[in-house]
């Protein structure tokens, strides 16, 4: 039962994969999540979404996100090995790090009486890097939950494996280009455009193109400040990056 209910699962997937090559998705499943947050925590919904065709999604946005996000998209069948070997190489030399960070400095005071430091460096968690191609994020905001198990990740592996075989590159991303975050209830490059450059996505020029793909990684953090020194300064090496970038 366990065995027909997993490809029942996967046919009900596949199949709707392959109505995108048809159909523009009305949502996905980490919008829907995100949804119900903001309902929950602020009892309204403040939603900008406007889906637009490739045609009107300026080609420097379309660079500057490959750029930023998956300089391989064009070529790559889904996964990037070497990208994900490198942010397993990271994760571990963070991981190893981690417990020294943790130590307390010579005479100082590790805890006090209901688990509060009193004095050396705080302990903090280890940064997971990432090296997940558009081509999985895509499988995970569509259909995935957010958890980080690895059923889940085994199922995005398979999701974009048939992403990869149903759609083409160019749809893929127009996809990806419509329903991504770009802040909290920001979703899609249309509304990207409008809520940070007021201008829409079909007239977007380099420079702004490189900002709004440098927000990506952290949306709902970079929202704050837009024009920040990191998003400019990121900003000018996205744009040095996109003249050699090849679009599907």
């Amino acid at each position: 039962m366990l065995l027909l209910c997993t490809l029942a699962l996967q046919a009900v997937f596949i199949g709707r994969i392959a109505l995108m090559a048809l159909l523009d998705p009305q949502s996905t499943s980490f919008q829907r999540s995100e949804a119900w947050r903001l309902l929950a925590t602020r009892q309204r919904l403040d939603w900008h979404q406007h889906w637009v065709d490739d045609s009107r999604i300026a080609a420097t946005l379309k660079r500057a996100v490959v750029a930023s996000e998956d300089a391989a998209f064009a070529s790559h069948h889904g996964l990037d090995w070497e990208a994900l070997q490198k942010a397993w190489e990271r994760n571990q030399r963070s991981a190893t790090r981690s417990p020294r960070r943790a130590l307390p400095e010579p005479g100082a005071t590790t805890t006090t009486e209901g688990g509060h430091r009193a004095g050396g460096r705080p302990k903090t968690e280890p940064k997971v890097v990432g090296g997940s191609t558009i081509s999985q994020q895509l499988a995970k905001n569509l259909l995935l939950s957010g958890e980080r198990t690895l059923p889940r990740k085994a199922q995005e592996f398979v999701l974009t494996l048939a992403l990869e075989s149903l759609l083409s590159k160019r749809r893929m991303l127009e996809i990806y280009l419509n329903s991504v975050e770009w802040g909290e209830g920001v979703f899609g490059a249309e509304a990207a455009a409008r809520q940070y450059a007021r201008l829409p996505a079909a007239q977007l020029d380099t420079a702004t193109a490189a900002r709004l793909a440098v927000m990506l990684p952290a949306p709902k953090r970079f929202e704050r400040n837009p024009q920040s020194a990191y998003i400019l300064a990121r900003a000018q090496v996205i744009a040095a990056r996109m003249p050699a970038v090849v679009l599907p």
